[in-house]
């Protein structure tokens, strides 16, 4: 594609970063990156323009149409642009033809130079027809600022954003760039105000213009845009706000106000890393990883858009009142790179109902459902599905509701640390994965399990073995599945499937029997 050709050849110089800044200047605005980066390419192309112009200028460009001189210089796009000089005229002398010249042209850039005849002042011919078409000289860009950027702004940006970091004049926020010297002056007064708002306002969010039409303007004669722009920019560097709107938005909330599920990841959630050797999971194990999608799996996000994404709440999260993050989760969800916590609004798919919701990018989890999980009374196990909305910023999360009816499943008990299972019937009315469902009736004594096992920190592999043990109890053939020893351990330990396969993989406690089923060996 010719206008990603352009751009691999694009380079930004200091000279492009002045005259970026002496736009800014003009301007008197705040402009995003891709404005800038369009300004750059516009005046790449007019440079590129103008050298050309130059390089041929006094150049005619071939037509018989025209009349000539001697010693004019010629370019002849039909001879794959070779200039040529014209060292004779004379006159046709063919009266079929009428009145016409025949130019003695001699190419000096042939080895040895040589000479060819044309015509000129000669009216009815193929090449005027192309002449009056139009004819660009070579080298000449036939794209568009517009066309180029439509194209390859995947190349062209992050170079001119890479450059522009480097300029101390410049200042950058929220996406958008101008220079420090014409910022406004917001002072401690404006900030304390904008505090008040925000706490008057539970926390927030609110746009910065929302603040504005409250503190009032920093300068009475500034633009709205400047004084957004200077806003955003004090608050960004005061640790009482902070920015919470997803891509192409400015959000503020006051840190303080924030919940602390926000702030710090709740205590299930949090996973330290476990080294272990991804080669021994064999493919059958990597394709239930990847349906499990766990956010702490090493998966690819998928390259195509997705609109909606369909999950299964382990412990952890359904606990939490959270979502993962995952490798699919995150083309539904924000995750601008600029600010670590991102507000959005969660919408639930049966009611209508909606709640608050939090991306905590580096942590990996969406928070805010609790409410939902428990007005629905959602099993650990429950089938979710998260879908963008008409309007941008609210996520649905639904699931597959019907008519509450009795099922058979294993009760989480706690007994002496460890832990066991009774399977009783509850009543469930939604969609679930067998494979992954555990009950829990008594919370707090789960909870007491799980800071007991952080205190006496058993091995996966023990961990695995009292889990099998407990779980294969009910079935004829001593089994257990991976998937539901994934669900198991993570009533205790977060963890992705990764470890907890290798760990079956590597003991040798521990029989495969097929179909991702396993065994205590021996039995």
């Amino acid at each position: 594609m010719p206008s990603q050709h352009w751009a691999r050849n694009f380079t930004v110089s200091d000279e492009d970063l002045d005259s970026l800044s002496g736009f800014l200047l003009e301007k008197e605005t705040p402009l995003p990156i891709t404005d800038l980066a369009r300004e750059l390419v516009e005046r790449r192309l007019q440079q590129e323009a103008d050298a050309l112009a130059n390089k041929y200028k006094d150049i005619l460009i071939y037509s018989p149409a025209l009349t000539y001189k001697q010693g004019q210089k010629i370019l002849f796009p039909h001879l794959d642009y070779a200039i040529g000089s014209i060292t004779a005229l004379r006159k046709g002398n063919n009266p079929a033809y009428g009145n016409y010249q025949v130019l003695t042209v001699e190419f000096a850039t042939e080895n040895p130079p040589v000479t060819r005849k044309f015509a000129g002042g000669y009216g009815d011919h193929k090449l005027n027809e192309e002449s009056e078409e139009g004819l660009s000289l070579p080298g000449s860009n036939e794209l568009t600022a517009d066309e180029i950027m439509a194209n390859a702004r995947d190349l062209i940006i992050p170079q001119v954003e890479e450059k522009l970091k480097k300029q101390a004049d410049l200042v950058s926020v929220a996406g958008q760039w101008f220079p420090r010297t014409l910022m406004l002056d917001v002072n401690e007064g404006h900030l304390n105000l904008a505090e008040a708002i925000l706490d008057i306002n539970e926390g927030g969010p609110l746009t910065t213009a929302q603040i504005l039409d409250d503190i009032g303007a920093i300068v009475a004669k500034a633009s709205t845009d400047l004084q957004v722009f200077s806003l955003n920019y004090a608050m960004n560097e005061d640790e009482r706000f902070d920015e919470v709107g997803p891509v192409n938005s400015v959000l503020w909330f006051l840190g303080r106000l924030e919940p602390a599920e926000v702030q710090n990841a709740p205590y299930l959630l949090k996973y330290t890393p476990v080294d272990y050797e991804a080669g021994l999971l064999t493919p059958e194990m990597t394709k239930l990883e990847a349906e499990i999608d766990d956010e702490w799996s090493n998966l690819r996000t998928p390259e195509q858009e997705l609109e909606s994404v369909t999950i299964t709440l382990n412990y952890a999260h359904r606990r939490s009142g959270t979502l993962p993050l995952n490798a699919k989760m995150r083309q539904i969800f924000p995750t601008a790179r600029r600010t670590p916590r991102i507000y959005v609004t969660l919408v639930d798919g049966q009611d209508g109902e909606e709640y608050a919701g939090w991306v905590v990018r580096q942590e990996r989890y969406v928070y805010g459902l609790s409410k939902l999980y428990r007005k629905h009374k959602l099993p650990v196990g429950a089938i979710m599905y998260v879908e963008t909305a008409d309007d941008v910023d609210k996520i649905i999360v639904n699931f597959m509701a019907h008519k509450a009816r009795t099922e058979y499943l294993p009760l989480i008990i706690p007994k002496d640390g460890r832990m066991t299972f009774v399977y009783d019937r509850r009543s469930i009315g939604a969609d679930y994965d067998d494979l992954m469902i555990f009950g829990a009736d008594d919370l707090a004594a789960v909870d007491a399990m799980y800071q007991d096992s952080q205190k006496n920190r058993k091995s996966l592999s023990a961990l695995l073995h009292s889990l099998v043990t407990e779980l294969s109890r009910t079935s004829p053939q001593g089994t257990v599945h991976a998937k539901t020893l994934y669900s198991a351990v993570n009533v205790v330990r977060r963890l992705p499937p990764g470890p907890i396969f290798a760990a079956l993989v590597t003991n040798t406690d521990f029989e495969h029997v097929g179909n991702n089923y396993w065994r205590l060996s021996g039995r």
